[in-house]
């Protein structure tokens, strides 16, 4: 697959930043039972221990902790579903991107700054502050271009390649729920 230019990129953005701003739709729900494996899911579970129950978040770790352990901060990776549509170029490719959860909502810092908590079905999640990045995975699969795209100053303005967040309450979440912002 031809990835897409710095231009081609740059197009989309005005519609990735018409992006519903109190309510947008899950459109995609992925775990990652394993390193490189992805598998899509109608209906998964969160859980404040575990994260999206079925995904291999806890047992991975994290290279950055001290101890090597997953960092409850990093519990849920969350992509804007056009930037991903964007991106990947066909919806069969949105797993690629390596995120578990992909919403059509604003994720900037300015609609979503860490502590802004989401309802997504049953259960309550809330975003945290460490930034979400784009790897060479990322460049692998959908191109420099791309990977320079999400992690630009307005990639970063917008939070392009993602956000994280923890699970505060359980839940069964399902496609096509209403991720709806908090308020107070």
């Amino acid at each position: 697959m031809k990835h897409l230019t710095k231009q081609e990129l740059e197009a989309g953005l005005d519609h990735i930043r018409q992006s519903p701003k109190d309510k947008g739709v899950l459109n995609l729900i992925v775990i990652r039972p394993g390193t490189e494996q992805r598998e899509v899911i109608a209906e998964g579970t969160l859980d404040p221990a575990s994260g999206l129950v079925g995904d291999n978040w806890l047992t991975r770790g994290n290279r950055s902790t001290a101890d090597g352990q997953a960092d409850p901060d990093m519990q849920l990776n969350i992509m804007n579903s056009r930037v991903t549509a964007l991106v990947a170029q066909d919806p069969n490719r949105w797993a690629l991107a390596g995120d578990q959860l992909y919403i059509d909502m604003d994720l900037s810092p300015e609609n979503l700054p860490p502590g802004t908590r989401l309802a997504i079905g049953s259960a309550i999640i809330e975003v945290t502050p460490p930034p979400h990045t784009g790897c060479k995975k990322f460049v692998a699969r959908f191109g420099l271009d791309a990977m320079v795209f999400v992690n630009s100053g307005t990639g970063k303005q917008l939070n392009l390649r993602g956000i994280n967040a923890k699970v505060i309450k359980a839940g069964t979440i399902r496609t096509h729920d209403i991720a709806e912002k908090m308020v107070g």
